[in-house]
């Protein structure tokens, strides 16, 4: 199945909208297990209703309008709604979050959005999910509003684990430390990231390592470092790959950081494409090579580690789960 994205509040009313919506509402970024656990409920709801699951987030996130300054998005949002896709979600509405939406009381916005826009029949809230002008949209505030139109309202109950409910700050936190396996249990999967491919500047073709380049659209990437990472391609096939996040001192050079990846035995043009990039653990910290034969034969011992860890990624992660992307303990035994 497709994902099927509306852009926009000019977009509306959609055409399908006659065969009514089971929709949820809100940014979602990381698309974290909390996250997965009130996607799957939106896609089992629907299936019960004969109706199509639905996504409603944002382009950007709304605290760059709230507060002036939004965090490092975990997932931007071309890598949303690829995940919101893989859990089974069939359209996604994105709506840009400007002062005028942010000025829309939340039962205008079901009225007008959820109801004439998208044929509401079931609105699911996530844990401590709110929406509309002042956050004012709730459960319990568009109790009435429900009762009124007739569609349910539908409440799921916060993930946790170790006692505390997942977060995309407490996930953003542990990737910004390097602490990827922290961060992995809350995901559901390993940290990954989603870039398009662009022109470098051939220096690792030159050593035998080519690279694809990636813009990461201002995602949110771990610490610098060489890292053992699966990559996937848009054909969906995963490749072991390694991934350099750093500045290339070996080079001479000491500005922007960059993001490489190496996709081990592999060879094709992927200048345009969108590359997805799972990361597997850190193989080494970025160091200085007195020349390129010294560079090249640490890659090649880069590789033989990449290949380790990848053969030993499928007994703990499968790739794609049914609702995960990158699946592993059911999201009820985890710590």
């Amino acid at each position: 199945m497709t994902l099927r994205v509306l852009q926009g509040i000019d977009s509306l009313p959609d055409p399908e909208r006659g065969r009514g919506c089971v929709a949820t509402v809100g940014v979602f970024d990381g698309v974290h297990l909390g996250h997965f656990h009130v996607l799957r409920r939106v896609v089992e709801k629907a299936k019960e209703r004969a109706a199509t699951p639905v996504m409603v987030t944002f382009s950007e996130h709304p605290k760059e309008v709230l507060t002036g300054h939004a965090p490092p998005t975990v997932t931007s949002l071309d890598h949303r709604l690829l995940l919101f896709e893989r859990a089974g979600i069939a359209t996604t509405l994105v709506l840009e979050f400007d002062e005028s939406l942010r000025q829309i009381p939340a039962d205008a916005f079901v009225r007008e959005i959820l109801l004439d826009g998208l044929g509401l029949r079931e609105l699911v809230f996530g844990f401590d999910s709110k929406f509309g002008k002042d956050r004012g949209g709730n459960p319990e505030s568009l109790g009435p509003l429900a009762r009124e139109m007739d569609f349910a309202i539908h409440e799921v109950a916060p993930l946790r684990l170790g006692g505390r409910a997942v977060s995309s700050s407490a996930i953003r936190e542990a990737v910004q430390l390097g602490e990827l396996k922290k961060a992995a249990v809350m995901l559901g999967r390993p940290v990954g990231v989603l870039g398009t491919v662009i022109p470098g500047e051939g220096r690792g073709r030159e050593v035998g390592f080519a690279t694809a380049n990636l813009d990461l659209h201002h995602e949110l990437k771990p610490p610098g470092g060489v890292y053992a990472a699966f990559a996937m391609t848009e054909d969906g096939e995963l490749r072991p790959a390694m991934v350099n996040i750093g500045t290339r001192p070996s080079f001479g050079e000491d500005g922007e950081t960059v993001v490489e990846v190496h996709i081990l035995d592999f060879e094709a043009d992927l200048y345009g494409s969108n590359l997805e990039v799972f990361f597997l653990g850190l193989i080494r910290d970025e160091v200085a090579f007195p020349d390129s034969p010294a560079l090249a034969a640490q890659l090649e011992k880069d590789a033989l580690a990449t290949l380790k860890l990848a053969s030993k990624a499928p007994s703990a992660w499968r790739i794609p789960g049914a609702f995960l992307p990158i699946e592993g303990s059911s999201p009820n035994d985890l710590g």
